[in-house]
C-alpha cells in the first residue's frame, strides 16, 4: 500500500465524524458531503507529516470550509428563512429497529441553528456538540478566545428556544399515529388532543412556491385536515431520530414530515416538500 492509499484509509476513519460536523454546520446533506470532499482534497495536497492529531486537523479544515459556505449562503439566500427546513436524515421502516441508524440532531434544532450568524453557529456546534476547546475554535473564526466564548454563549441562548422532544420513540409514534388518524378522519376534536396549544407547522416547498408558517391548534389542525384530503399515503419513518413520516402520491415520495413531541403532544411539525431536495434523498418508491 503506497502513501496515498494509507492517507486515504486514514481519512475514511474520520469521514463519519467529519460528515456529522458538516451536517450540523450546514443543515444540508449535499453541502455536507461537498465540505467533506473538499477536506479530502486539502489533505491530499498537504504535507501532514508533522500533524500529531489528524482528526483535529481535519475537523479544523472542514470547519473552515463550512464557515466559508455559510458566509456565501448568507450573502445569496433568497428563500424566506422562516419557512426554510434543513435537509432531513430519513430512514423508512420499523421506527424502533431503525432509530439508531439516523443522525441524532433534531430537525427543530437545525431550524434554530439557521437563524445564527455563521460564526455563532460554528462556535456553538464545535464547542457544545463536539467539545472542541474555545482556544482551538478562535483561530477558525478569527476572534479571541474570549470573543469566541461569547459567540457560543449568544448561540446557546437562541438554541434554548428550540423544541426539545420526548426521548421515548414508541410514545412519539403513538402520538404521531393518532395525529395522522385524526387528520384522515377530519376529526378536529381528536387533533386538539394531540396538538400543543402553541404548535408550529413549517412547510418548505423550495422554489416551487411560497412556503408556510402556521401557529396554533386551529391553523395547524385545519391544514392537517386539508392535506389529508389530497389522498397522499403516509409511510412511517424516523426523521433525524424522531417519529415522522414520508408522504407518497402515486407511489412516489412528495414530502418528508418530522415532528417534535413533548409531554405527549406535538409541539412542532416541519415539512420538507422541495421536489429538488426530495429527489436527492435515498427514499424508496412504494406501489
Amino acid at each position: 500500500m503506497d502513501e496515498h492509499d494509507v492517507l486515504a484509509e486514514r481519512f475514511e476513519d474520520y469521514r463519519g465524524h467529519l460528515r456529522s460536523v458538516a451536517y450540523r454546520m450546514l443543515g444540508s446533506l449535499t453541502e455536507a458531503e461537498d465540505a467533506v470532499q473538499e477536506a479530502w482534497f486539502r489533505l491530499a495536497r498537504t504535507d501532514t507529516s508533522d500533524v500529531a492529531n489528524l482528526g483535529g486537523w481535519l475537523t479544523t479544515v472542514v470547519s473552515r470550509v463550512c464557515l466559508d459556505m455559510l458566509r456565501s449562503r448568507k450573502s445569496r439566500r433568497e428563500e424566506p428563512l422562516e419557512t426554510y427546513v434543513p435537509d432531513p436524515v430519513v430512514t423508512v421502516g420499523d421506527p424502533v429497529e431503525e432509530a439508531m441508524l439516523t443522525d441524532s440532531v433534531g430537525l427543530a434544532l437545525l431550524v434554530v441553528l439557521e437563524t445564527l450568524t455563521p460564526a455563532e453557529r460554528l462556535a456553538f456546534v464545535l464547542h457544545d456538540m463536539f467539545a472542541v476547546p474555545f482556544d482551538e475554535i478562535a483561530p477558525i473564526v478569527g476572534r479571541s478566545t474570549a470573543a469566541t466564548t461569547q459567540l457560543a454563549s449568544r448561540a446557546r441562548r437562541r438554541v434554548r428556544g428550540a423544541a426539545v422532544p420526548d426521548c421515548d420513540l414508541p410514545a412519539q409514534r403513538e402520538v404521531v399515529d393518532a395525529f395522522l388518524a385524526a387528520a384522515r378522519a377530519g376529526n378536529f376534536e381528536a387533533l386538539v388532543t394531540v396538538l400543543d396549544p402553541d404548535v408550529v407547522l413549517r412547510v418548505d416547498v423550495g422554489a416551487g412556491g411560497p412556503g408556510a408558517l402556521l401557529r396554533g391548534i386551529e391553523a395547524v389542525a385545519g391544514q392537517a385536515r386539508s392535506s389529508a384530503r389530497l389522498g397522499a399515503m403516509p409511510r412511517k419513518a424516523i426523521v433525524n431520530g424522531a417519529a415522522g413520516w414520508v408522504s407518497y402520491i402515486e407511489g412516489q415520495p412528495r414530502a418528508v414530515l418530522s415532528t417534535t413531541v413533548r409531554g405527549g403532544r406535538i409541539v412542532e411539525i416541519n415539512i420538507m416538500a422541495d421536489p429538488d431536495r426530495i429527489a436527492q434523498l435515498d427514499l424508496p418508491a412504494f406501489d
